[in-house]
């Protein structure tokens, strides 16, 4: 039986998630894979509020990830410097329940250097320590890492490294080959 990979990533808010999913669990059946896409199942989510309709997701995807082998989770930036949220939530889910973490992102700048950019010229040096710092004085987070440490640690603790790759800003979260490296590196270790 195919081991499981739990696609996470912001795909999921295109209007064509459906094709970029389809895209993805293509790859990973010629890898041998099955992959899960956070929008598969039948989930009638039309007679529930919004939040009920948000605790009915969450609970989906978490029975989804339950039943995956392992993830490769898209880290590229998200409406700002860093990775979308809900990724990032299931990077460190799978990752506490012990299963293999892979990540691309079609972004290669540093966290760093894109949260400097982000903050532009709210980005001050803190007097105490000419650290980097925001308008609140919070360090800029800088480990030479594509995003939070506790997010790429999860990969480098998994026994992988992120795929980095530059795409143009048309294709960030429709380009594919950061994807199809990551299952290329779970077909050769994990199957």
């Amino acid at each position: 039986m195919a081991r499981k990979i739990y696609l996470a990533g912001p795909e999921v808010f295109l209007e064509d998630a459906a094709r970029i999913a389809d895209g993805k669990r293509a790859i990973c059946a010629r890898h041998g894979f099955e992959g899960r896409f956070p929008l598969d199942g039948d989930l009638d989510l039309s007679a529930l509020t919004k939040r009920e309709a948000g605790l009915a997701i969450f609970r989906a995807n978490r029975r989804m990830m339950d039943g995956c082998d392992l993830i490769i989770a898209n880290m590229t930036p998200f409406r700002g410097p860093s990775m979308d949220v809900g990724t990032a939530f299931e990077i460190g889910y799978m990752a506490g329940h012990g299963k293999p973490v892979l990540g691309y992102t079609n972004v290669t700048a540093l966290f760093a250097d894109r949260t400097k950019a982000f903050l532009g010229p709210d980005l001050i040096h803190r007097p105490s320590d000419g650290e980097p710092a925001d308008a609140n004085h919070m360090a800029v987070e800088d480990f030479d890492q594509v995003d939070n440490l506790m997010l790429e640690s999860a990969v480098v603790e998994a026994g992988f490294e992120v795929v980095r790759t530059d795409v143009p800003a048309d294709r960030l979260y429709r380009d594919l080959q950061g994807f199809e490296a990551c299952v290329e590196q779970a077909a050769a270790r994990l199957k």
